[in-house]
């Protein structure tokens, strides 16, 4: 039990990494907090500080979802909690929560979509990619990033409940992912609140509109 916890808050602390502001400050020498949306994520990023460095938040926001659940898979002897919660998908949960809430910037955080696909596409891939196809869709139609987000989260669930009904696809521990997919997307919807109002406002920045 001990490792367990100690798994789970070292995911934390590693999902509240702001590699946001980190390589915002490093390669523009700028407070990313202090323009656009004031968000330290990978749109925020490319609005403001342009493609490369946003590229480079991008990877390394899912990478911080990713390798948690990857080294708990790994590390952790008994994966296991109950039926109903893993130990990857709940240091899944630690790193998104991480990146929402850092606690390095006063926990005022990014909205976990990046460090999310990271998580989940180390919990089962079929899922992720859905989703990813289903946001590259939304974007490319509507070029907004914030309505492909949701949508991408909310379709994770959803996903996850269809492929387990498939027999051809098995999907280890799906109880789990469906819950850390159901806790996520609300997390996520809380995050684009304000994105939701300027959506219905139309007042929403598209994608390749500068700050």
């Amino acid at each position: 039990m001990k490792s367990i916890i100690i798994a789970v808050v070292l995911s934390y602390f590693f999902g509240a990494i702001p590699f946001g502001y980190i390589v915002s400050k490093l390669w523009k020498n700028i407070d990313i907090r202090q323009y656009g949306s004031g968000n330290i994520g990978f749109t925020n990023v490319l609005r403001v500080a342009g493609k490369a460095p946003g590229i480079v938040v991008l990877l390394l926001d899912v990478g911080k979802g990713l390798l948690p659940v990857l080294l708990a898979s790994q590390l952790v002897e008994t994966v296991e909690l109950s039926r109903f919660m893993t130990v990857p998908a709940l240091c899944g949960l630690a790193s998104i929560i991480g990146h929402n809430w850092t606690i390095y910037l006063k926990f005022r955080g990014g909205k976990g979509i990046s460090t999310t696909i990271g998580a989940f596409l180390a919990l089962n891939w079929q899922v992720t990619l859905t989703g990813i196809v289903i946001w590259f869709v939304v974007v490319i139609i509507t070029r907004y990033v914030s309505l492909g987000s949701i949508l991408f989260v909310v379709s994770l669930p959803i996903t996850t409940v269809i492929f387990y009904l498939i027999p051809q696809v098995k999907i280890e521990n799906w109880i789990a992912i469906l819950i850390l997919s159901a806790i996520t997307a609300v997390m996520a919807i809380y995050r684009h609140k304000g994105n939701i109002g300027r959506l219905l406002s139309g007042t929403e920045r598209k994608i390749g509109q500068k700050v």
